[in-house]
């Protein structure tokens, strides 16, 4: 059998499944899914569902959204606010109420951040709809009126 295009998504789950000390069985039967079709997709031949990497993620305590980068399901532009995601999460020093505030303000900053760089575009392409610098078209200083004297 062949490997499937998914990235570093098995080589990614083995060691996560390795450093949360887990036997390839017992990471299968934490997550719902049989032994084989576990070690066929960390050895790349199967690509499991999005519904499967969710279970995959919670008996693996990580995030899910970081297993969907990783199989190709979630845009790789996506990549900084996943892992952000994901390192709030697995942060064994907070607690889980404490986690999903800060994950609330994590998102109400992204969301201001991209609602200011939307006007800041939007200010530039009406900057440069009118000219340089702001001029209006057909603008000029010879245009002003004469001082009085």
């Amino acid at each position: 059998m062949a490997s499937l295009n998914v990235g570093d998504l098995g080589a990614y789950l083995r060691e996560q499944r390795r450093q949360a000390q887990l036997s390839l069985r017992q990471l299968a039967d934490a997550a719902g899914v049989s032994n084989p079709y576990l070690s066929q997709i960390e050895r790349g031949l199967r690509k499991p569902s999005a519904d499967i990497l969710q279970q995959l993620a919670k008996a693996l305590r990580i995030s899910a959204e970081t297993l969907y980068v990783q199989a190709g399901m979630l845009d790789e532009r996506d990549r900084d606010e996943v892992e952000t995601r994901a390192v709030i999460l697995a942060d064994p020093s907070i607690n889980e109420r404490q986690k999903q505030v800060l994950l609330q303000i994590y998102e109400s900053f992204r969301k201001e951040n991209a609602l200011d760089t939307a006007a800041a575009d939007a200010a530039e392409a009406a900057g440069a709809a009118n000219g340089p610098a702001g001029t209006r078209p057909g603008a000029s200083d010879d245009a002003m009126p004469p001082k009085p004297n």
